[in-house]
């Protein structure tokens, strides 16, 4: 089974950093071995790292009861009460990373939720007893109107899952900019990293008073962050090494859709 080498814990405010793994407490943070972990009460700190999993997932899911549901608050109730039941790890018993991509596994579950709890979340007053975890409807109402009445449920679970992904890692990008205090540099030149930014690099520029070919060479080094930070990112839902290239074919195919 395919995992990264680097391990991580979390720290005294709750983030995650790299450590050393030199103790049975440490786990590697693949999404799977979260998954996992959470079932072990030995990881005190897996209950965390899944429930921010929960929050980076959730919208793709959303998507898809949205599209399979017609009333708005049901949809909000059904996404709710199937993450309390992961968080409650009532899900993570028959998780098997070997079966294939934690997107697979999570749509799966959903799907077997929705088929054997209907009734049950319909029933629930939404929220009720559920504080740890909330959801902005809200805003990911905002999108799912903006998409497209022809994608079925199942394409919009994945066009989402995929937005979602990339979303996260130019997140990621931004932060480490600014960590280096290198901010402006991000902002002037993120559209060029997707690699369809306007072809001329005269206005970043003139924006950071370099050359353009300095702001050329500096959007190339962006680009190639970018993409590491993207195999990383996808990394850590499938189970073998293999599947990275398909995966990130079928990512942005589901955008292109």
């Amino acid at each position: 089974m395919y995992r990264p080498v680097r391990m991580r814990r979390m720290d005294d405010s709750g983030q995650l950093s790299d450590a050393h793994p030199s103790s049975a407490d440490n786990f590697a943070t693949t999404h799977w071995s979260l998954v996992l972990a959470a079932g072990d009460r030995r990881h005190a700190e897996a209950d965390q790292a899944l429930e921010r999993l929960c929050r980076a997932y959730w919208p793709p899911l959303y998507a898809y009861v949205r599209r399979r549901v017609g009333d708005v608050h049901d949809a909000q109730d059904l996404t709710q009460a199937f993450f309390e039941r992961l968080l409650e790890k009532r899900y993570l018993a028959q998780a098997d990373p070997e079966r294939g991509r934690f997107r697979a596994f999570l749509i799966t579950a959903f799907k077997h939720f929705l088929a054997n709890e209907w009734d049950k979340a319909e029933s629930q007053k939404r929220g009720a007893g559920w504080s740890r975890l909330v959801l902005d409807f809200a805003g990911q109402d905002a999108v799912h109107v903006k998409l497209s009445d022809k994608l079925t449920a199942e394409r919009l679970y994945e066009r989402q899952w995929a937005i979602a992904l990339l979303n996260r890692v130019m997140e990621q990008l931004q932060r480490e900019m600014e960590r280096k205090g290198q901010g402006r540099q991000f902002q002037c030149l993120k559209e060029f990293i997707g690699g369809t930014g306007v072809s001329t690099y005269a206005a970043p520029a003139t924006e950071l008073e370099i050359t353009e070919s300095a702001a050329r060479m500096t959007a190339s080094r962006l680009r190639t962050r970018y993409r590491e930070l993207l195999r990383e990112e996808i990394s850590q839902t499938i189970s073998a090494a293999e599947d990275m290239d398909d995966e990130i074919r079928q990512l942005f195919q589901a955008i292109a859709d």
